[in-house]
């Protein structure tokens, strides 16, 4: 599955795949050991690495090095309604960042909904001015609901 992550400045889309304990990430394999470290092979070479999640960004201390990594998800693009963007899964509006009105860039963050037991960060997928925001905190969205229209 193709994931998505700010890495740096610059988002990076990364394949994603698990087989039990072992996370895959493109060519790294990524291991959590029982004391919380995280094993990583890269082309047969082992390394661990330690990480802690603060706020959306996970910060990950490897070879001396910290690298703050954090995963965004762009609403899908609406077939009905240019510019607009839908719920990618059913979820709850945990936070609205944006309002009416307000101008947005692609890529801003604009509001974080749960689904499935984890947070989804939803960024703009246009630059733009928000045409419509039907929605607050505490609402309940099904897959597929327009959740923003932003007019380019």
């Amino acid at each position: 599955m193709q994931h998505e992550f700010k890495f740096a400045g610059d988002t990076v889309e990364v394949t994603v795949a698990r087989d039990s304990g072992t996370w895959h990430l493109d060519d790294l394999e990524c291991e959590i050991m029982a004391d919380g470290r995280l094993k990583l092979t890269v082309n047969g070479v082992i390394k661990f690495a330690h990480s802690a999640k603060v706020g959306d960004v996970w910060w990950v201390h490897l070879d001396g090095h910290v690298f703050c990594i954090e995963k965004t998800e762009a609403g899908s693009n609406s077939d009905d309604s240019e510019g607009g963007m839908v719920a990618p899964m059913p979820g709850k509006i945990l936070e609205v960042l944006v309002e009416q009105g307000q101008s947005v860039a692609s890529g801003d963050l604009l509001l974080v909904m749960e689904a499935m037991k984890m947070e989804h960060r939803i960024v703009a997928n246009v630059d733009g001015v928000i045409a419509m925001m039907n929605l607050q905190e505490g609402d309940q969205v099904q897959q597929g609901d327009v959740l923003v229209e932003i007019s380019e």
